[in-house]
């Protein structure tokens, strides 16, 4: 029962949150909702960091996600439509297609908002980190919002040594602090050369 005190318990490898949901919660689940329809995905960087205690705000959430069909992409982006978000990019999937060819990330936000905003990262199997870290997830749960996020040690190393901005280096060392107990040495040694492929 020692990690109730750190705020989390694991249950079958889900790490389970102890706190209810935020504003910010329940905006990514509601994106979330749909996307899952239409494609798997991971939630990564500073959202990682907030959902697991860190205090402090953010203006998106990154989600990556491998590169779909136009066709899927049309029920995507009309689901998301209808479900009240509109894209940065573009007001038709048509518009916004050569980003997702490209690799390039989109945005989505509610309808009259800014944000908070979705970042919306495609990727495919030339991505060697992303393809990584998408088939390893790890699994949260607060309250009712079951989402994935890439490996502990996998997120921190890619803050410290790719990212590496002040705001990153912070999230990582909350990380290193919420989840000290549970962190693996060797799969930090594992993902290390993972992460640093993409500063290639």
């Amino acid at each position: 029962m020692d990690n109730l005190k750190k705020g989390y318990v694991l249950e079958r490898d889900v790490i389970v949150i102890e706190r209810e949901l935020t504003d910010l919660d329940l905006f990514v689940k509601k994106f979330l909702d749909v996307l899952v329809r239409y494609s798997d995905y991971l939630v990564v960087s500073g959202f990682v960091s907030i959902s697991t205690g860190r205090t402090r705000g953010t203006e998106d959430v990154d989600i990556i996600m491998p590169v779909i069909s136009l066709d899927k992409f049309k029920k995507l982006f009309d689901s998301l439509n209808k479900d009240g978000f509109w894209c940065y990019q573009g007001d038709s999937a048509e518009d916004c297609y050569d980003y997702i060819k490209d690799l390039s990330s989109i945005r989505f936000a509610l309808k009259d908002k800014m944000f908070p905003n979705i970042e919306l990262i495609h990727f495919n199997a030339t991505k060697k980190a992303k393809y990584f870290e998408f088939a390893h997830p790890q699994k949260i749960r607060i309250n009712d919002f079951e989402f994935k996020i890439p490996p502990i040690e996998f997120e921190i190393s890619y803050k410290e040594f790719v990212l590496a901005g002040k705001k990153d280096l912070e999230d990582a060392k909350h990380l290193r602090t919420f989840f000290a107990d549970i962190l693996k040495a060797e799969k930090f040694k594992e993902y290390l050369p993972i992460v640093k492929s993409e500063l290639k």
